[in-house]
């Protein structure tokens, strides 16, 4: 019965997770760019820019399927885990590694990370933490995607830009606003033998805001 139960679970996180990449798709036209990367199936850590909830998303559906499958979210414990219809779309369909920001709980965030990693699974994490609200490209970023390439030297880190997403679903709207959006994905990073922690995080932001498109309006000037 448990067996049972189970599979029917799965069958239904895939069939939500399908509708989920459709919706996303017909919404906002997303398209994928691979710059100086092949989306092949092999082990990485998407580290991306952070605006808006449905960032995440954004990525997730343009993954080709396998590397879909193999690749988890982690995602705060306290937007996933509000009601059950999240839990069930952050557990099952995307199979997040869920972290719990509150600072009185005794719970090793970077552990369950690693361990995600340990198993072989792919990653999408924001580095800046919080969501970035205010007139810079990017946030300092935060040191666990430094941790996670020392402890991983071999899995590659790549530089995931969402674009115009902030402009789909504004923070506080409920209703997403129809606009292109595009994903690019660049060169894969690894942790120099030297480099120093605030060495690579400050190149890790470089190379990430570099995929930013350029403004219309300044490229105009």
């Amino acid at each position: 019965m448990n067996r049972i139960l189970t599979a029917l679970r799965r069958l239904a996180a895939d069939i939500v997770g399908n509708i989920i990449r459709l919706f996303v798709r017909f919404l906002t036209a997303v398209r994928a760019d691979w710059k100086g990367i092949e989306p092949v199936p092999k082990q990485r850590v998407f580290f991306a820019n952070h605006t808006s909830n449905g960032d995440m998303p954004m990525i997730w559906s343009v993954l080709p399927p396998a590397i879909r499958r193999q690749t988890r979210p982690v995602a705060a414990a306290d937007y996933w885990l509000k009601n059950k219809l999240r839990a069930f779309a952050g557990g099952e369909v995307f199979r997040a590694v869920l972290i719990d920001r509150r600072r009185e709980v005794n719970d090793d965030p970077m552990a369950k990370i690693l361990a995600a990693m340990e198993q072989g699974d792919s990653l999408i994490i924001f580095p800046e933490g919080n969501r970035n609200m205010g007139p810079d490209p990017l946030l300092p970023f935060k040191a666990g995607i430094y941790n996670m390439g020392k402890a991983f030297p071999d899995v590659d880190l790549v530089p995931t830009w969402v674009a115009n997403l902030n402009s789909i679903m504004p923070k506080g709207e409920v209703i997403p606003l129809p606009l292109i959006c595009t994903v690019t994905f660049g060169e894969p990073l690894h942790i120099g033998e030297d480099e120093t922690k605030d060495e690579f995080l400050a190149r890790a932001s470089a190379a990430l805001a570099a995929l930013r498109p350029a403004d219309p309006e300044e490229a105009a000037r």
